[in-house]
């Protein structure tokens, strides 16, 4: 199956542009002077559960929206993008940016922040033998506008964010510049991230996230059929049901807030997480969705034989504009003139005007690739006892995880498979 994601924050100029170096380029490259042994180091895992604490807060922006649609995005691809962005912030943008990450300032640094981030970056980029993960960063910047050296220092450094001029008085030809990087970078998977730019474009920040996993335990094709899915308890729609017998593998049944969980794993560093409100139960369980809810199920899953799973087979996308959401969450100010991203320029002459995000999630038998198997079934003699049957034929929720990290990079809600 595989996962891909992007999001680009558009940035207008609201002051006449800088002047831009002789040459074309974007200045010299400075050194970083961090200190890294200053403040304490944010790890991986209080990464991993500030960074879920943003993914259910954005979830519960989105889900006010329209409680019935399928919800698919990438919480470290918006976070990581407003990160760099941050790098170029001061004052209270930067405050707001951060504290909407979800960082409490008070306990955690700025320079640890973005060394945290790096880190995770760097070692989710790491080369897999099973599952693929590419994540990364760009920077489209007017060619007539000048940054500051140390902000795309900083931004190659901690976040490797390539960084491209481009002539934003040609929009067509700099938004094709932008979809064809984006294009590449998603193995085609997202076409047109950007639909329209006009001339008062300065710069366009982009990130992508790419992922690919097998399951460990595929499902055979032959066994998928057509079955019923429930929208509502009036409505249903036909999928194409996998399913997959005697399967023993991560469950718990979290009685308290009514709903099951299953977790299915990939050949790799990563998994599955699945969770099944029981009818009508749906939102309850996402108002109770915080990161102790995650580490709960995560702590209590218990490996079990599961005798029947079915689960939808679905390939679904989304696409947000996220500058109405984001300030819900407390970041204003990088929308309105009271932007401070002086750090970029050297100038209060920016700010962001549009924040696009789309995402694409496939789900199938073996992976995203076509597969063609043929089982022998065997039928145990004697019945079984207390048998149980998984039956994902109701909205239900998703969350794609890295193991070695405990970051959870997607996170989806699965309203309607069709």
């Amino acid at each position: 199956m595989a996962f891909i994601a992007a999001l680009g924050l558009l940035m207008a100029g609201i002051c006449p542009a800088v002047l831009c170096f002789p040459d074309g380029t974007l200045g010299k490259d400075t050194l970083l002077h961090e200190d890294q042994d200053n403040g304490t180091q944010l790890d991986s895992l209080a990464l991993a559960s500030i960074n879920t604490d943003f993914a259910f807060s954005l979830y519960k922006k989105l889900v006010l929206q329209d409680p019935d649609k399928n919800i698919v995005f990438s919480p470290l691809s918006i976070s990581a993008a407003l990160a760099i962005l941050s790098l170029g912030a001061k004052g209270n943008t930067l405050q707001e940016i951060l504290e909407g990450l979800k960082f409490n300032l008070t306990e955690t640094p700025e320079a640890d922040i973005h060394q945290g981030f790096g880190h995770l970056l760097q070692s989710l980029s790491q080369p897999r033998d099973q599952v693929q993960i590419s994540i990364g960063s760009a920077m489209f910047i007017e060619k007539r506008l000048q940054i500051l050296a140390e902000f795309q220092e900083k931004a190659k450094t901690l976040y490797q964010a390539e960084a491209f001029t481009a002539d934003f008085q040609q929009p067509r030809e700099a938004k094709k510049l932008i979809n064809d990087y984006v294009k590449k970078q998603t193995q085609g998977k997202i076409k047109e991230l950007i639909s329209n730019l006009d001339e008062r474009t300065s710069m366009v920040l982009v990130n992508y996230i790419y992922f690919k996993g097998k399951w460990k335990v595929p499902f055979d094709p032959l066994d998928t059929f057509k079955s019923e899915f429930y929208l509502d308890e009036k409505r249903s729609v036909k999928v194409p049901m996998m399913s997959i017998e005697d399967l023993t593998t991560p469950y718990f049944r979290d009685e308290e807030l009514n709903c099951t969980v299953v977790e299915l794993k990939y050949t790799g560093n990563a998994s599955a997480l699945f969770i099944l409100p029981d009818q009508g139960k749906m939102q309850q369980v996402e108002v109770s969705l915080q990161p102790e809810t995650l580490r709960k199920w995560k702590d209590s899953l218990r490996p079990r034989m599961i005798d029947d799973l079915h689960l939808p087979k679905f390939s679904i996308s989304t696409d947000y504009s996220l500058e109405g959401i984001l300030p819900e969450l407390g970041i204003r100010d990088i929308f309105s003139t009271e932007a401070d991203l002086s750090a970029i320029t050297g100038a209060k002459n920016l700010k962001v005007s549009q924040v696009v995000h789309k995402s694409v999630l496939d789900v199938a038998e073996t992976g995203t690739e076509a597969a063609a198997a043929t089982g022998v079934k065997f039928i145990p003699m004697s019945g079984k006892l207390n048998p149980l049957t998984v039956y994902f034929n109701r909205p239900f929720l998703m969350i794609i995880s890295d193991t070695e990290t405990e970051i959870a990079p997607f996170l989806a809600k699965i309203s309607n498979p069709k």
